[in-house]
């Protein structure tokens, strides 16, 4: 076997050789070669580059609208309120010891957030409950807006855009309109959870160095999962035939889900989260600091494997692509070649996992189209303007139409988009999307206009953000809340670069 593997490699590098000496010889590769063509430097004349990193009509009159001038009102209502609280009793406020340690705390949002983070990568699941996240980030809220109380300090709404403004206020319709809006009110604090966290990571990072520091908390939390991962794949855990099809994944050992509840979060968590470790090991300054980045990527790519996740196998490959593809395009086809070497050496039960993508025998492609189906009958009656926010609304709704083939009703989408469209309707779908697209854009025009160590960060966020985006086409990614609120994270994440790419610009 070891033979078969040296020869398959010599073979394939051969091929990657050949290819390389016949795209160098080729007009076109020597065309790139000579003007150093890579993605982040292509088209920077063109008119299609003009169109993609100018501002869009809805951001260059935001600030000054109606609409926008409102919402920056009611984000920055907590920082009015302690700035109009110390205004009434600035004497008493500035001789107390307590609150000078206040301030001080609020002034460290930023490292608040990163523990924040972290406290949610490693908490176990039976002692976990979403309303500390809630509770948290509205701490963090509180906090930041002390901090703020006695300097010349705000919310920075503007730094989160109009797309951001309208999605959260479709959001909000979303729990009126419910058709059962006590049912949705739980699912709100989520949004609200999610909410909170950009704001305070967008508003509270001011350097590269508080940037750095929060993405080594989130690295030190994902380390601590993969650890506790992969000491779970060691020692062996349950075989769950609801996770995985027993008949086409014979002799497949028990996923390993960490302190995530299912395999599939975790592995999402590992997408949003893992490229950021690749960042931060290519940006560290010492051996030490590219050691412990190594041995956390390592760490988090055996988690992976033994999820068994095939989506997020997916997601993470696409992750890296992008990244690539951002940093210099080249690197890619070294990429594929490496991974194909490596096919042989992966285990024998990865590798029969790895077939069984697109299988229609699967017992989870069936199940999944049978949802679907489900999903269009309600989008039917339900497409414009949405049941109500969570999948407690739309599982009652699905209770109205047909069960599925094994008699039971579905209890989400499996698909965020088709998620958000049965939840806030067809143009808070629309508003979903403006988001997220919106902030790609943004995040690639930041990545246009940054030095080599922040574009690092970008495109790995960026990779994962693409990475999760696609891994949200099959998963309901936001059903285990915990995912929803490292999404938001993430979120802020390049929310706060962009802003960090600006200010050096100017």
């Amino acid at each position: 076997m070891t033979a078969a593997n040296s020869v398959l490699c010599r073979w394939l590098f051969s091929l990657w050789r050949g290819f390389q000496d016949l795209w160098g010889r080729s007009a076109l590769g020597g065309w790139c070669h000579r003007r150093r063509l890579t993605l982040a430097a292509a088209g920077q004349n063109s008119r299609l580059r003009a169109l993609a990193v100018r501002d869009g009509s809805l951001w260059r009159g935001w600030s000054d609208s109606v609409f926008g001038r409102a919402v920056a009102w009611l984000f920055d209502l907590p920082v009015a309120v302690a700035k109009g609280l110390y205004r009434l009793g600035r004497r008493f406020w500035d001789g107390s010891v307590c609150f000078r340690w206040a301030t001080a705390l609020g002034r460290a949002s930023w490292l608040l957030l990163g523990l924040f983070a972290l406290v949610m990568l490693v908490a176990p699941h039976e002692r976990w409950d979403n309303l500390y996240a809630f509770l948290g980030a509205a701490a963090l809220m509180a906090v930041y807006a002390v901090g703020c109380a006695n300097r010349q300090k705000a919310m920075e709404t503007a730094r989160v855009g109009p797309w951001f403004a309208l999605y959260a206020l479709f959001i909000t319709l979303g729990l009126i309109t419910s058709l059962s809006p006590s049912m949705s009110l739980r699912f709100y604090l989520f949004h609200l959870t999610g909410f909170f966290v950009v704001l305070v990571a967008v508003s509270a990072i001011d350097t590269r160095r508080q940037l750095n520091t929060v993405l080594v908390c989130a690295a030190v939390g994902v380390a601590v999962a993969a650890l506790y991962g992969c000491y779970q794949g060691y020692v062996g855990v349950e075989v769950v035939a609801s996770q995985q099809d027993l008949t086409l994944n014979e002799g497949m050992p028990g996923r390993i889900y960490a302190f995530f509840d299912n395999p599939n979060n975790f592995a999402e968590v590992l997408v949003m989260l893992t490229p950021l470790v690749g960042a931060l090991t290519l940006n560290a300054k010492g051996w030490r600091g590219r050691l412990l980045g190594l041995g956390t990527l390592a760490l988090c790519l055996a988690a992976m494997g033994m999820t068994y996740s095939r989506s997020s196998w997916l997601g993470l490959a696409l992750a890296a692509v992008v990244f690539l593809c951002l940093m210099d395009w080249r690197f890619l086809p070294a990429m594929v070649v490496l991974g194909l070497c490596a096919v042989p050496f992966l285990p024998e039960s990865i590798l029969n996992r790895i077939l069984t993508i697109g299988n229609m025998q699967d017992s989870s492609a069936r199940y999944r189209i049978a949802i679907y189906e489900d999903t269009g009958r309600l989008l039917k009656d339900y497409g414009v303007t949405g049941v109500g926010l969570g999948s407690d609304v739309m599982g009652r709704v699905f209770r109205h139409y047909p069960t599925l083939y094994d008699g039971n009703y579905p209890i989400h989408t499996h698909n965020n988009y088709l998620q958000m469209w049965g939840e806030v309707g067809f143009f808070g779908l629309l508003a979903f999307l403006g988001l997220l697209l919106s902030q790609i854009k943004e995040g690639l025009r930041a990545f246009a206009r940054t030095d080599k160590e922040l574009r690092r960060i970008l495109a790995a966020a960026l990779g994962a953000f693409v990475g999760i985006l696609a891994i949200g086409l099959v998963e309901y990614t936001w059903f285990y809340p915990r995912n929803m609120f490292l999404f938001w994270f993430l979120f802020g994440v390049i929310a706060a670069a962009v802003k960090l790419s600006r200010q050096e610009k100017a």
